[in-house]
Protein backbone atom coordinates (compact mmCIF):
# COMPACT_ATOMS: atom_id res chain seq x y z
CA UNK A 1 0.00 0.00 0.00
CA UNK A 2 0.89 3.42 -0.53
CA UNK A 3 1.98 5.61 2.40
CA UNK A 4 -1.11 8.00 0.49
CA UNK A 5 -3.61 5.39 0.99
CA UNK A 6 -2.43 4.53 4.88
CA UNK A 7 -2.64 8.40 5.59
CA UNK A 8 -6.49 8.30 4.23
CA UNK A 9 -7.17 5.00 5.86
CA UNK A 10 -5.65 6.36 8.97
CA UNK A 11 -7.58 9.79 8.66
CA UNK A 12 -11.27 7.75 8.06
CA UNK A 13 -10.70 5.69 11.16
CA UNK A 14 -9.61 8.26 13.08
CA UNK A 15 -12.86 10.62 12.44
CA UNK A 16 -14.95 7.38 13.01
CA UNK A 17 -13.69 7.08 16.19
CA UNK A 18 -14.02 10.36 17.30
CA UNK A 19 -17.41 10.87 16.13
CA UNK A 20 -18.21 7.23 18.19
CA UNK A 21 -16.53 9.05 20.98
CA UNK A 22 -18.90 11.77 20.92
CA UNK A 23 -22.27 9.62 20.01
CA UNK A 24 -20.99 7.75 23.69
CA UNK A 25 -21.01 10.92 25.74
CA UNK A 26 -23.88 12.73 24.84
CA UNK A 27 -26.67 9.77 24.42
CA UNK A 28 -25.35 7.71 27.00
CA UNK A 29 -27.13 8.89 30.18
CA UNK A 30 -30.19 10.45 31.17
CA UNK A 31 -32.22 11.31 34.05
CA UNK A 32 -35.68 10.62 35.53
CA UNK A 33 -37.27 12.20 38.05
CA UNK A 34 -40.38 11.31 39.88
CA UNK A 35 -42.43 12.40 42.95
CA UNK A 36 -44.74 9.67 44.79
CA UNK A 37 -47.56 10.94 46.79
CA UNK A 38 -48.88 8.70 49.97
CA UNK A 39 -51.71 9.71 51.87
CA UNK A 40 -53.30 7.99 54.69
CA UNK A 41 -55.78 6.99 53.85
CA UNK A 42 -55.19 6.48 50.28
CA UNK A 43 -58.05 7.51 47.69
CA UNK A 44 -57.65 11.28 47.91
CA UNK A 45 -57.65 13.74 44.85
CA UNK A 46 -54.07 15.44 44.43
CA UNK A 47 -53.21 18.69 43.00
CA UNK A 48 -49.43 19.60 42.59
CA UNK A 49 -49.53 23.28 42.00
CA UNK A 50 -52.97 23.77 41.14
CA UNK A 51 -53.15 20.81 38.86
CA UNK A 52 -54.51 17.94 39.55
CA UNK A 53 -52.37 14.69 39.22
CA UNK A 54 -55.18 11.96 39.88
CA UNK A 55 -55.87 10.21 43.30
CA UNK A 56 -53.26 8.60 45.89
CA UNK A 57 -50.95 7.20 45.69
CA UNK A 58 -49.85 8.81 42.66
CA UNK A 59 -46.67 9.32 41.13
CA UNK A 60 -46.10 12.23 38.55
CA UNK A 61 -42.41 13.61 36.51
CA UNK A 62 -41.55 16.22 37.76
CA UNK A 63 -38.82 18.96 35.67
CA UNK A 64 -37.35 21.21 38.55
CA UNK A 65 -36.67 21.09 42.27
CA UNK A 66 -37.71 23.62 44.57
CA UNK A 67 -41.10 24.68 46.10
CA UNK A 68 -44.21 22.52 45.30
CA UNK A 69 -47.72 23.57 46.50
CA UNK A 70 -49.66 20.18 47.65
CA UNK A 71 -53.90 19.88 47.78
CA UNK A 72 -55.19 16.92 48.68
CA UNK A 73 -59.21 16.24 49.42
CA UNK A 74 -60.98 13.25 50.11
CA UNK A 75 -64.92 13.42 50.79
CA UNK A 76 -65.03 12.91 54.77
CA UNK A 77 -61.59 14.42 55.14
CA UNK A 78 -60.50 18.05 55.91
CA UNK A 79 -58.75 19.41 53.03
CA UNK A 80 -55.04 19.63 53.12
CA UNK A 81 -53.28 22.58 51.58
CA UNK A 82 -49.10 22.48 52.43
CA UNK A 83 -45.97 23.11 50.75
CA UNK A 84 -43.19 20.82 50.34
CA UNK A 85 -39.68 21.94 49.02
CA UNK A 86 -37.87 19.79 46.85
CA UNK A 87 -34.08 20.20 47.18
CA UNK A 88 -31.39 19.87 44.45
CA UNK A 89 -28.97 16.98 45.05
CA UNK A 90 -25.15 18.18 44.16
CA UNK A 91 -24.71 15.34 41.21
CA UNK A 92 -27.34 18.10 39.67
CA UNK A 93 -25.72 20.97 40.14
CA UNK A 94 -24.03 22.39 36.84
CA UNK A 95 -20.68 21.04 36.40
CA UNK A 96 -21.29 17.80 38.21
CA UNK A 97 -24.66 16.97 36.38
CA UNK A 98 -23.09 16.87 32.77
CA UNK A 99 -20.14 14.54 34.17
CA UNK A 100 -22.62 12.46 36.09
CA UNK A 101 -25.27 11.93 33.33
CA UNK A 102 -22.92 11.05 30.56
CA UNK A 103 -21.93 7.64 32.03
CA UNK A 104 -25.15 5.87 32.81
CA UNK A 105 -29.13 6.93 33.37
CA UNK A 106 -30.51 7.60 36.67
CA UNK A 107 -33.50 7.72 38.08
CA UNK A 108 -34.09 10.43 41.12
CA UNK A 109 -37.54 9.08 43.32
CA UNK A 110 -38.93 11.12 46.15
CA UNK A 111 -41.68 9.92 48.17
CA UNK A 112 -44.40 12.56 49.95
CA UNK A 113 -46.15 10.60 52.43
CA UNK A 114 -49.34 12.52 53.93
CA UNK A 115 -52.18 11.90 56.89
CA UNK A 116 -55.61 13.18 56.44
CA UNK A 117 -57.58 14.27 59.48
CA UNK A 118 -61.54 13.52 59.66
CA UNK A 119 -63.84 16.47 58.94
CA UNK A 120 -65.58 16.99 62.21
CA UNK A 121 -68.53 19.37 62.10
CA UNK A 122 -67.82 22.51 63.67
CA UNK A 123 -70.87 23.20 66.95
CA UNK A 124 -73.27 25.89 66.85
CA UNK A 125 -72.21 27.46 69.53
CA UNK A 126 -68.56 27.44 68.48
CA UNK A 127 -69.63 29.16 65.33
CA UNK A 128 -71.31 31.85 66.76
CA UNK A 129 -68.78 32.40 69.46
CA UNK A 130 -66.03 33.05 66.75
CA UNK A 131 -68.35 35.10 64.37
CA UNK A 132 -68.90 37.11 67.54
CA UNK A 133 -65.50 37.54 67.91
CA UNK A 134 -64.43 38.12 64.70
CA UNK A 135 -67.58 41.05 64.65
CA UNK A 136 -65.65 42.94 67.66
CA UNK A 137 -62.33 42.37 66.08
CA UNK A 138 -63.62 44.11 62.76
CA UNK A 139 -65.41 46.99 64.45
CA UNK A 140 -62.20 47.69 66.73
CA UNK A 141 -60.50 47.89 63.25
CA UNK A 142 -62.55 49.63 61.60
CA UNK A 143 -62.66 52.36 64.39
CA UNK A 144 -58.73 52.88 63.79
CA UNK A 145 -57.61 55.60 61.27
CA UNK A 146 -56.75 53.93 57.95
CA UNK A 147 -54.01 56.06 57.41
CA UNK A 148 -51.46 57.40 60.15
CA UNK A 149 -51.40 60.88 60.33
CA UNK A 150 -47.92 62.21 59.66
CA UNK A 151 -46.43 65.07 61.80
CA UNK A 152 -43.73 67.27 59.86
CA UNK A 153 -39.95 66.94 60.97
CA UNK A 154 -38.33 70.43 62.90
CA UNK A 155 -35.52 71.30 60.49
CA UNK A 156 -32.23 70.91 62.43
CA UNK A 157 -30.31 74.04 63.12
CA UNK A 158 -26.85 74.12 62.62
CA UNK A 159 -23.81 73.68 65.09
CA UNK A 160 -22.71 76.56 66.31
CA UNK A 161 -18.99 76.80 67.70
Amino acid sequence: MSVRKLFIRFRISNLVLRILFLMICFYCGCVERKITILTEPSGALVALNDEDIGTSPVTVGFEWYGDYSVRLTKEGYQTLNTHQNLKRPLRDKVGFDLLDDMFHTRIDEYTWTFKLEPYQQPQKDQLIDQAVKMRKQTAEELSKPMVKELKPKKAKSPKKK
